[in-house]
């Protein structure tokens, strides 16, 4: 017979053990950006600059590391230049495509 499990008794997730090189970022923020949350994306930013190193990502950026905590929190909105300039220290870029269904 198998037992309950309770919630509390399950690990804490933490996706930062999963981005551990430059194609499972890329992978990771092309699932978030697909989703088309902007909240989403943000928080996503802050996981990837934690997996990375918030403090390398800040001297990088030129921004404060409380600052860029702040930036990069769900529910944040941080200005595109803060994005742009997290994006440039993180070594990813982001790319236009067309939308498959998209009418002209």
């Amino acid at each position: 017979m198998t037992g309950k499990i309770r919630v509390s008794e399950l690990p804490d997730f933490d996706v930062t053990e999963y981005l551990e090189d430059d194609q499972a970022i890329a992978e990771y923020l092309t699932c978030v950006l697909e989703d088309g949350d902007p909240n989403l994306l943000v928080a996503a930013l802050g996981d990837i600059a934690r997996a990375r190193g918030m403090t390398d990502i800040a001297r990088e950026t030129g921004l404060a590391r409380e600052a860029l905590y702040r930036a990069l929190r769900e529910g944040a909105s941080p200005r595109f230049d803060t994005v742009m300039r997290v994006l440039r220290a993180l070594g990813v870029r982001l790319v236009a495509e067309p939308e498959r269904n998209h009418a002209a």
